[in-house]
């Protein structure tokens, strides 16, 4: 409920606005049983034509009116609630984006998806009820309650005696609802989560032909959902018929006694049908709250897994006075121990290293061994556990990570193009890059051919995650991305495993001999890729085992001989 007032709040003369509707539409809504049992009883039992199209006339004012005030307050609350659902979703992606690898993995980027979407609309449909009805029946009841009472204290009782029963039934509802609610949206995050993987591994099912067992996974967790679905909505739905049979017994138990009433000229007949219209305002009236009600802990949920999202802050922690200096790209490990949240052992452990700016230091090991994650250490991605992260002798964790990040040109092992163009996507580290810029990073890239070669070259669009180029394209594509960036801290995670030998050995030389005062970070499998660093960093199991050159390591590292012999020859090797 805080979410969604603090939400509101932001809209003060919107809600004030649509107070002033919900005003004006319920007293004219009240008016008018008054106005037909006047007519009734002083215009047609005692034929006053005059006093007819008196009453008559003003009735139609008040629906006129009344129209006038229906429009206004649907307008204010679709305003209403549209501002407050898009307040939240921007809320929830700008809280998402600065997450750390850590977030993400505790709050699934399926679930992120359906709390921005899903829960975010579960929270607008409560809204549009509460600012359509909410407002105005607790008002209709009030008055209509003190109406039925002046017109006959008598008949009020059995309206009143229905209220506790339809109380007790909106309890319950509300009550089993909340879980029900939980479990449908954990089952949806499952859904979600199930689709986004099969989507992405759309080629690996059917070269594997497995697309029936998919189906058969996929059918499971949407089964789970439409359980879970066809329960809370079955018991949403009981409380149409239940109420109506209380609505019905009361109007039938009311015009009994009411006719009575009028054959013993205890009641007028316009005073009964003003009675039973206000009646019908007041069980309406307490439907449509109902309704609310019966909405609300749906929405509670909603709004507490958005409020999750929005509570939790990222564990990399900006510094209270960042440093203001040039990044020069001299990075030193010191006794560095990582290990992940719900891990039992750390990934990295004692890490000591010197990583001379300007240099080009590779980093090799088997698969597992932490190459990723110690240089993913360094953009901050993850926060050290113990031991000391320096750039250029200051402890890295004291850079503003803004600063930081835009002076490392990251390349991920998965290449990631978002859709737009080319020029959009090499313009994503540098906005102002000329043509000429990317050209030549396209150039160094080993990328400017097959661009060139493009029908639209620089303004070819690019599909969703550049779905439409090939594996080498698309790391091509990355590297000339970190290129057009100009950065102190080049960090290439495993970018050259979809090039050819050839293009490789192009790419590298490139590199070295056009980027030669940056510090140049690479991770690779494969040992050609690496022969000609400046040094080579050999891990194994999270702890580096031999620092050194190429030939330096042939010699001396065992680890590094097994890779190296695994590879190339003795001849190829030296």
């Amino acid at each position: 409920m805080q979410l969604m007032i603090r939400y509101s709040l932001r809209y003060k003369k919107l809600i004030l606005l649509n107070l002033f509707f919900v005003l004006g539409f319920a007293l004219i809504e009240l008016g008018l049983p008054t106005l037909l049992g006047q007519m009734i009883d002083n215009g047609i039992n005692k034929n006053r034509v005059q006093g007819v199209f008196q009453y008559g006339g003003l009735m139609y004012l008040i629906i006129a009116i009344g129209m006038i005030g229906l429009i206004g307050l649907a307008y204010t609350g679709s305003r209403l609630t549209n501002n407050i659902v898009r307040d939240i979703r921007d809320d929830i992606f700008k809280s998402a984006i600065n997450f750390s690898q850590s977030e993400y993995k505790q709050i699934s980027g399926a679930s992120l998806i359906t709390r921005s979407t899903n829960d975010a609309f579960q929270v607008m449909t409560f809204l549009q009820m509460v600012f359509r009805t909410g407002f105005m029946t607790p008002l209709m009841f009030i008055v209509s309650g003190v109406m039925i009472v002046r017109t006959n204290a008598f008949l009020s009782i059995f309206v009143f005696l229905a209220i506790p029963v339809l109380l007790l039934g909106i309890l319950v509802i509300a009550h089993y609802s909340e879980p029900m609610s939980e479990k449908q949206q954990a089952n949806l995050d499952k859904i979600n989560q199930n689709m986004r993987e099969n989507l992405s591994g759309i080629r690996v099912i059917r070269a594997f032909v497995r697309e029936k067992f998919q189906q058969q996974r996929f059918a499971d967790v949407n089964q789970a959902y439409a359980k879970s679905s066809i329960n809370l909505y079955t018991l949403m739905a009981t409380s149409q018929p239940a109420f109506s049979f209380v609505f019905n017994i009361v109007f039938a138990l009311i015009l009994w006694q009411g006719t009575l009433s009028i054959s013993a000229g205890n009641l007028a007949i316009g005073s009964l049908i003003a009675f039973v219209e206000y009646i019908f305002h007041v069980l309406f009236s307490f439907l449509m709250f109902s309704s609310v009600f019966m909405l609300y802990p749906r929405a509670a949920v909603s709004a507490k897994r958005i409020q999750e999202v929005l509570d939790t802050k990222s564990e990399i922690k900006a510094p209270e006075q960042p440093v203001q200096q040039k990044i020069k790209g001299h990075i030193q490990f010191e006794k560095v121990t990582f290990s992940y949240t719900s891990a039992e052992e750390p990934v990295i452990r004692d890490v000591t290293l010197d990583l001379p700016a300007g240099k080009t230091t590779a980093f090799i090991g088997s698969t597992g061994s932490g190459k990723s994650t110690l240089i993913q250490l360094i953009p901050r991605f993850y926060d050290i556990t113990a031991g000391r992260l320096s750039l250029d002798g200051v402890g890295i964790d004291q850079y503003q990570i803004q600063q930081l990040r835009q002076q490392i040109g990251f390349v991920p092992q998965k290449a990631m193009l978002f859709q737009g163009t080319i020029r959009e996507n090499l313009r994503f580290g540098k906005t102002d890059a000329s043509d000429d810029e990317i050209w030549q990073a396209l150039t160094i890239a080993q990328a400017k051919d097959f661009v060139q070669a493009l029908p639209d070259q620089l303004d070819t669009e690019v599909s969703e995650s550049g779905s439409n180029f090939s594996g080498g394209q698309k790391q091509r594509l990355s590297i000339a991305r970190a290129i057009v960036r100009q950065p102190a801290i080049y960090i290439f995670d495993d970018s050259f495993s979809a090039l050819d030998y050839k293009t490789d050995l192009k790419l590298r030389q490139a590199l070295y001999h056009q980027i030669q005062d940056a510090t140049i970070l690479i991770v690779a499998q494969r040992i050609s890729t690496i022969m000609n660093a400046d040094q080579i960093v050999v891990l194994n199991r999270g702890q580096v085992v031999g620092v050194g050159t190429h030939a330096s390591l042939l010699k001396t590292n065992q680890v590094y001989q097994d890779i190296a012999y695994s590879q190339l020859s003795k001849e190829e090797l030296s």
